[in-house]
C-alpha cells in the first residue's frame, strides 16, 4: 500500500514512518506537514494510505478529509493526541484512529484494516463520511510541546520551560533555564506554529517567552533591550519594535 504520513511534527512523521517498516505490504511514498500540502500531495501521488494528523496548520485534517476529491481515494486514519473525551467521540462514530504515541499492536491493526478496505469503493466513501462529519467542538487547543535534541537524544519540552529560540546561521536553539537544545524546525516553521502563544517574534534571530521577560531597558526610541529570567539579554530589532508594546500589553 502507497502510504503519506501528514504531521507538523517531523518527529511525529519519523516515528510512524519506523514504525511501518516492518510491514512489508506498506511503502511510504511521501510526507506533509500541512493540510494543503496533504492535499496536494494525495492529488500527485495517489496513496492508497493515509495517516493523518487533525491538528496541523493551514487547514486541519477534518476539512482536508472534507476537501478531497477524485475517484480514487484513499483510506484515512486519523492519528490524534485527544483526551478520552475526543476518543469516546471517535468510538461513537466508529472512526477508526490512532492515538499518539502509537503502539505496535495498534498500528498492526489499523494497517490491517485498510489493507480490508482496499477494493471496495462503498465501504471507503462511508468511512470517509464518518470523518467528514465529525464533529469538532470536542477537539481540544493542542498543547505546545517541543521537541529538542541534545546529541543523539530527543527531549520533549513543555512551552512554559522554553525561554526563547534563537537563530544562529542553520541552527536554531531552543534556550531554556539550564540548557540549550538543536530544534528540530528552522524559526520560521517554530513561530507559525507558536501563534496566538505566549511567545513573542523579536528580532529576525529570536522568538521570545514573554512570561520570562524581567525587565525591558530602552536603548532609542525603537531599540529595546530585553532581559529574560536566566539573566540573558536580547536586543529587539526596529523592525520588531511593535512587539514591545506587545509584550507591555501581555
Amino acid at each position: 500500500m502507497r502510504t503519506l504520513i501528514v504531521d507538523d511534527e517531523p518527529i511525529a512523521r519519523q516515528v510512524l514512518r519506523e514504525g511501518l517498516e516492518s510491514f512489508p505490504d506498506v511503502q511510504v511514498v511521501g510526507e506533509a506537514e500541512d493540510g494543503k500540502d496533504a492535499l496536494q500531495k494525495i492529488t500527485k501521488l495517489q496513496p492508497d494510505l493515509v495517516f493523518l494528523d487533525l491538528q496541523i496548520p493551514v487547514m486541519g485534517g477534518f476539512e482536508v478529509v472534507r476537501n478531497l476529491k477524485g475517484s480514487r481515494l484513499p483510506v484515512i486514519i486519523i492519528v490524534t493526541a485527544f483526551d478520552q473525551h475526543a476518543i469516546e467521540a471517535f468510538d461513537a462514530g466508529a472512526i477508526d484512529y490512532l492515538l499518539k504515541p502509537v503502539s505496535e499492536a495498534r498500528l498492526q491493526k489499523a494497517v490491517q484494516r485498510a489493507q480490508n478496505l482496499r477494493g471496495k469503493p462503498q465501504e471507503l466513501a462511508e468511512n470517509l463520511a464518518k470523518i467528514a462529519s465529525a464533529p469538532e467542538p470536542f477537539a481540544p487547543a493542542k498543547s505546545h510541546k517541543i521537541v529538542g535534541r541534545s546529541g543523539q537524544e530527543y527531549f520533549l519540552l513543555d512551552a512554559d520551560e522554553v525561554l526563547a529560540f534563537q537563530a544562529e546561521a542553520e541552527l536554531v536553539w531552543i534556550v531554556t533555564s539550564k540548557q540549550r537544545f538543536l530544534a528540530t524546525q528552522p524559526l520560521r516553521s517554530i513561530e507559525e506554529r507558536l501563534q496566538g502563544s505566549q511567545f513573542q517574534r523579536v528580532h529576525r534571530n529570536a522568538i521570545v517567552n514573554v512570561n520570562h521577560v524581567r525587565k525591558m531597558s530602552a536603548l532609542s526610541s525603537q531599540r529595546w533591550l530585553l532581559t529574560l529570567s536566566n539573566h540573558q539579554e536580547l536586543i529587539v530589532s526596529k523592525r520588531q519594535a511593535h512587539s514591545v508594546r506587545q509584550i507591555l500589553r501581555w
